[in-house]
């Protein structure tokens, strides 16, 4: 069986979906294909919350990509009627015994300075502004100091892409879901992509694969990608728990180290708070991800990250779910055509950060795909940056 296509795009998770939304959008006759049936729980892109800001500590190369995604998010629950952005605030803090106002490698400080720099509506909370303000953070030390974005808060994930997959195929989009690529070649003419039940030939190809990119894509990512485990908990909330009656999406750093914590407020209907951590030291592969959460895994986190820290929170857990990050050296994003497939488009890794910039970066792969360049400036995702790894 052979398919013909302007543009096939390999993996239909955060990055996927929202390229075909926007390639079928432009009238580009486009296939996706993806191994499972998305919005699934397998990759990366699950876990029911997912936190966006428009200062992102991580880099200001993120603010115009992140910028554009909140007016996209909003214009697809226009189309939709679905409800996909959930603007609550976030709140970033440290609230560690070292914290050193004049310590650029901070987060909280990064966070503060980039809003500055952008002028980002924000405040800077005290210690005793944060614990007024949200009382469930307890104790809250002295010296904490806070950063609030009411711009912030966060999306959802599996809705976000099951609107875009619906618009993307009422578009005129065919989405090959439960197909396995198996081998990409190209030449002068264009792509062809092999999958477990058919040939598809493409002028152009966008590969958002996640965890699997690592083997699809070869040289050089399969020295630059790792994927790493990652796990979620919810956890129930006591009786007698007192949110603020708006709570935000929360970062807590500790102070010095990788002592930190990210989570949500109590979503409607749920009684229950999504906690979770990152970690980097272990790697996994798609085929050994380990996709189980243990008891001790469970009560960990709540004795690191909850106990003490979070009011009215009790360590019955309501649910638990794995997801996984597949980071590059840098922990920043690869976006960038393939050095060896003509006519490729590579977006991966995400590096666990992606998915509050995957609506606007789906618009930029689209326009790249259809007019050989975007609007928003990639290029601080370049393969360049690693060529010393990539030789």
């Amino acid at each position: 069986m052979e398919h013909r296509c302007e543009v096939a795009v390999l993996g239909m998770g955060a990055m996927g979906a929202a390229t075909l939304y926007q390639l079928a959008k432009a009238g580009v006759n486009v296939i996706g294909v993806d191994r499972h049936h998305p919005p699934h729980d397998q990759g990366s892109s699950h876990g029911d919350t997912r936190i966006t800001r428009l200062s992102v500590g991580e880099g200001d190369a993120y603010l115009p990509i992140v910028r554009n995604s909140h007016r996209i998010w909003r214009e697809l629950e226009a189309l939709s009627g679905e409800s996909l952005f959930e603007q609550c605030g976030v709140l970033v803090m440290t609230s560690g015994p070292d914290y050193d106002a004049d310590d650029a490698s901070d987060f909280t400080h990064r966070t503060l300075h980039l809003a500055q720099t952008h002028g980002i509506e924000h405040e800077r909370l005290s210690a005793e502004q944060i614990r007024q303000r949200f009382p469930q953070f307890s104790p809250v030390l002295d010296t904490a100091v806070g950063y609030f974005e009411p711009s912030g808060g966060y999306v959802r994930p599996e809705r976000c892409i099951a609107v875009q997959l619906q618009l993307a195929e009422t578009l005129g989009a065919t989405l090959l879901k439960g197909e396995t690529v198996t081998h990409i070649r190209s030449d002068e003419q264009g792509v062809t992509v092999t999958t477990d039940q058919r040939t598809i030939i493409a002028d152009r190809v966008v590969i958002s694969a996640g965890m699997w990119s690592q083997g699809l894509l070869g040289a050089p990512f399969d020295r630059l990608l790792r994927v790493c485990r990652q796990t979620l908990f919810w956890f129930e909330l006591e009786e007698t728990a007192k949110f603020a009656p708006v709570s935000p999406t929360f970062i807590r750093h500790q102070g010095a180290g990788d002592d930190a914590s990210y989570g949500f407020p109590p979503l409607p209907g749920e009684n229950s708070l999504k906690v979770a951590t990152e970690q980097y030291s272990e790697e996994s592969s798609p085929d050994t991800l380990d996709r189980t959460v243990s008891a001790a895994e469970a009560l960990e986190m709540f004795d690191t990250h909850v106990r003490g820290k979070i009011a009215g929170v009790s360590s019955r857990v309501a649910k638990l779910a794995v997801c996984a990050y597949t980071v590059t050296p840098d922990s920043h994003f690869i976006i960038d055509e393939h050095p060896s497939l003509k006519n490729t488009l590579v977006v991966s890794a995400c590096s666990g950060h992606g998915f509050k910039h995957s609506a606007a970066l789906g618009e930029a792969l689209a326009h790249w795909c259809v007019r050989g360049s975007s609007e928003l400036d990639l290029s601080a995702f370049s393969l360049k940056r690693f060529a010393g790894v990539t030789e």
